[in-house]
């Protein structure tokens, strides 16, 4: 059970969150669990996680503020692994060096600083750009679908919703901006209008050979008119030489 000193600080950092929000974060106790935490980093305009949204958790020991936190993340996000504390200064991985004016806005703060860092840690992984890029794009919806996430912060599933009435625009807006030549149904009567003109031109072709050949069967052979003629001319020279 959390002692009054702890449960005293964490009410009162709760309050100054409300009171003041810090930039890129959002963070909310649990209602049945003051020592759990819940919170949203938003990713940095100019990084990798631009316009990502990061789901995750602080569990704060009874003893706290003179102890540290454990923090996990549990949205994807090409930087920590999920559902693994993360071994931070600020974490329970380093009591050592753990601060006790430390604040869950500057915990949380500190993460976003290190996300954006590439810094290898225990709970960090190594993924490419692109890979970062397209988890952010998807991690709005991921985070839609976890219960808790969805009870606590309200605010991101209109802004989910907003999101996706956007993409379906864009998507209506490109689709009208196809030209005709570019569509799907013109490229098929284009492919159909060649392949007519291409049978009709084997056609004509076909056509033609035939002809040449029915002339050649028809005509005679050189030969046999030369024949001919010499054959005729013996015939009518016959009588002559008679005489």
């Amino acid at each position: 059970m959390a002692e009054k000193a702890c449960i005293k600080r964490l009410q009162k950092e709760y309050r100054s969150l409300c009171k003041e929000p810090v930039s890129h974060v959002v963070a909310r106790p649990s209602p049945n669990d003051i020592l759990e935490w819940h919170y949203v980093l938003e990713g940095s305009d100019g990084t990798p996680f631009a316009g990502g949204f990061y789901y995750g958790k602080i569990k704060f020991p009874a003893e706290y503020p003179y102890k540290p936190p454990g923090i996990t993340m549990t949205t994807p996000n090409g930087r920590f692994a999920t559902q693994k504390k993360l071994c931070l200064s600020m974490s329970d991985f380093h009591p050592e060096s753990w601060n006790p004016m430390w604040s869950v806005s500057s915990i949380l703060t500190g993460l976003l600083s290190f996300m954006m860092d590439n810094s290898p840690t225990t709970g960090s992984v190594n993924t490419t750009v692109a890979e970062k890029q397209l988890l952010a794009k998807s991690s709005l919806a991921f985070n839609c679908k976890n219960a808790t996430f969805r009870k606590l912060f309200p605010e991101y599933l209109e802004k989910y919703s907003q999101q996706q009435v956007a993409e379906k625009e864009e998507e209506a807006t490109a689709t009208q901006q196809r030209t005709p030549e570019d569509s799907p149904e013109k490229d098929n009567a284009r492919d159909e209008s060649e392949k007519s003109v291409g049978l009709r031109k084997e056609d004509t072709k076909e056509v033609g050979l035939n002809k040449r050949r029915r002339n050649k069967k028809e005509a005679l052979p050189g030969w046999i008119i030369v024949l001919l003629v010499s054959i005729v001319g013996v015939v009518m020279a016959l009588p002559l030489l008679q005489l």
